[in-house]
């Protein structure tokens, strides 16, 4: 059976390097996204790591492998663990059925890239 382990430093780095490029094509335009994502990420009446692991979960049901790697090394950088981690991929299977199932293999593979406990 061939290898189908994703790589989730490749797609994080992609993300990052697309965030550059929006910044050098439009400075203003980069500078509030990465500020929208600082605000709605910042810590309130829910943790960070919360809301790390609600953005994983949206990612999957998204099926966007892009957010997944961001949210799932920035939520391991926030205390979550791998049981945590797939316990939000489930509830994104929950909402987004047979697809976003598929989508939890780029979580996995984060959390085995990323050094998830």
């Amino acid at each position: 059976m061939a290898d189908v382990t994703t790589d989730a430093q490749k797609y994080l780095d992609q993300f990052h390097d697309l965030i550059q490029k929006l910044g050098a094509a439009d400075p203003g335009f980069a500078g509030a996204l990465m500020e929208f994502v600082k605000q709605a990420e910042k810590p309130g009446a829910l943790t960070t790591k919360t809301k790390e692991l609600m953005s994983i979960a949206l990612g999957v049901a998204a099926r966007c492998p892009f957010c997944i790697a961001f949210h799932v090394k920035n939520a391991i950088g926030e205390g979550a663990t791998k049981k945590e981690i797939l316990e939000s991929c489930l509830v994104a299977a929950l909402m987004g059925g047979g697809p976003a199932v598929a989508y939890i293999k780029y979580a996995i593979d984060a959390c085995d890239q990323f050094g998830a406990k």
